[in-house]
């Protein structure tokens, strides 16, 4: 398994996930988004494995949200474009195993990683 967990240090979801991989042995990486966002090809990748509308990526709680103005834009490529721009609009933690990912706490899904 090689799991990255991108998040922030401030999400109580991201340090759940954390916790999760920890208590079963499981190394991860981290990556602080708010620091050091996805590169344009992880983050098409990552888009890709999701399989989800990039609207529901969209955390209308984030602090950002409002500022951003993402609510209105009309386009879902403008969406998208919005979300690599500012990545703290992500839903957090972004989970990756490979060609896999999850959005938000799935411990569900990870039980299942191979």
């Amino acid at each position: 398994m090689n799991i990255q967990i991108f998040g922030t240090n401030k999400c109580f979801e991201t340090k759940k996930a954390q916790r999760f991989f920890k208590e079963r042995g499981i190394k991860f990486q981290f990556v602080d988004i708010s620091k050091y966002p996805m590169s344009p090809g992880e983050f098409g990748n990552v888009l890709k494995a999701l399989k989800t509308p990039v609207r529901e990526l969209v955390n209308t709680k984030s602090k950002d949200y409002e500022r951003s103005f993402i609510a209105y834009l009309a386009d879902d490529e403008a969406v998208e474009d919005k979300l690599f721009e500012n990545q703290t609009l992500l839903i957090t933690p972004v989970v990756r195993n490979g060609k896999q990912a999850t959005i938000g706490f799935c411990p569900e899904i990870w039980k299942n990683w191979d």
